[in-house]
């Protein structure tokens, strides 16, 4: 789920969706509207899940999605290789999420863990150790 904001109004540190992906705003240049032209920005960001570079050139008064960021919370039930089994603290829900990408976390895993996760745009992603 996302809505729609003005991408003048885009900050740095900010999540937008860029080519279907949620990114967080890295760096932001608005250049001055020229004699026949309107102004334009240019953003820069790092995709959530992927870790790639991402970079978007439109006019400041269209429009860009800002994805909604469900923070929650989990226990570990499970660790695989590449993937985490974890159970929702609310719903008591189960399922699996791709294992964190930074080594810091990673480490920390283990069965009844409890971490907080993020869900964004129908994924979910392990951000920290609680």
């Amino acid at each position: 789920m996302s809505k729609p904001v003005d991408v003048g109004s885009v900050k740095i540190g900010q999540y937008v969706v860029i080519e279907g992906q949620p990114c967080r705003v890295v760096e932001y240049e608005r250049s001055k509207p020229g004699k026949h032209g309107a102004a334009k920005a240019r953003i820069v960001a790092i995709g959530v899940f992927t870790n790639q570079k991402k970079s978007i050139v439109s006019p400041v008064d269209a429009k860009i999605e800002v994805p909604m960021i469900e923070k929650r919370s989990g226990q570990v039930i499970a660790v695989f290789g590449d993937s985490v089994q974890l159970m929702d603290m609310e719903t008591y829900q189960t399922f699996e999420t791709p294992s964190p990408t930074e080594e810091e976390i990673r480490s920390r895993l283990a069965p009844g863990v409890e971490v907080e996760y993020w869900s964004i745009l129908g994924r979910n992603k392990v951000t920290r150790i609680k």
